[in-house]
């Protein structure tokens, strides 16, 4: 199993550091959240996106994806969300990361199967794009399809390998699905799964791995040997969260033990 963690929990962290501290702490991989607030994101240029590249390979550390903000399922035009997913596309295409990260985003006003149909339309529109550029698209569980069986109505209408799941526990869980019924319906799309921890459904800041209520271990031993696992830290979101970076070590040693039992 592969590790890695989300820029999510380390917001405005220059490049340089968050490669010393992946190291340091013994991850494999990053997960890029590509905002402007960050360093990485769609609008960088060619220069700044060959930098990120040689730092990352003279550290021997995988970008994992590019995490965007897209929203497939939201109401509107398919145009502007096309446009955005080009954009994350490309930039992951120019880092070698795997994966683009995508959020449902379906409105209030939108029934299930307009909202459904809205993704399913988008992505696969944008398949070829992302396997013309090697990369492949993950819908996160989240907001309006946030458990497994939601997300994989609209993966299965799909149909195509360069469109997946990324499987964040924590709103799986929230949505009522256990471990094993998300999972069930996930693995034929799965790329990566995103962990974390919180106190309850009613006080999600970011905690510790194992610190909180989400049946971490269960999630992890349902996943193949070779599996990617990020850990999501929110602390963009909930700034007086513990800090991130002097965690990290006792999560991986977390991880490994929820893995093996040892």
């Amino acid at each position: 199993m592969k590790y890695a963690f989300s820029t999510l929990g380390v917001p405005g962290m220059p490049l340089r550091d968050v490669v010393r501290l992946a190291n340091s702490t013994g991850y494999d991989g990053v997960e890029l959240r590509a905002h402007p607030e960050e360093p990485v994101h769609p609008a960088i240029g060619a220069e700044e996106r060959a930098d990120v590249v040689e730092r990352f390979d003279a550290a021997g550390v995988r970008i994992l994806a590019v995490a965007g903000y897209a929203q497939v399922a939201a109401p509107g035009e398919d145009g502007p969300v096309h446009q955005e997913l080009r954009g994350l596309l490309a930039l992951a295409r120019d880092l070698g990361a795997p994966y683009v990260r995508v959020f449902p985003g379906g409105g209030d006003e939108q029934d299930q199967e307009e909202a459904d149909a809205a993704a399913a339309r988008r992505l696969g529109l944008a398949a070829e794009t992302a396997a013309d550029m090697g990369v492949r698209i993950l819908l996160e569980t989240h907001d309006s399809h946030r458990t497994g069986a939601a997300a994989a109505r609209v993966l299965g209408p799909v149909g195509h390998k360069n469109v997946g799941a990324l499987w964040d526990v924590m709103h799986t869980w929230l949505g009522g699905e256990t471990p094993a019924a998300a999972h069930a319906v996930l693995a034929p799309h799965l790329g990566y799964t995103q962990v974390k921890d919180i106190a309850s459904a009613d006080d999600t800041t970011p905690l510790a791995l194992g610190a909180g209520v989400l049946p971490l271990e269960e999630c992890v031993r349902l996943l193949d040997d070779d599996a990617w696992v990020c850990w999501e830290y929110e602390k963009r979101w909930y700034p007086d969260a513990a800090d991130l970076p002097g965690m990290l070590a006792a999560g991986r040693e977390y991880l490994e033990h929820a893995r093996t039992g040892r």
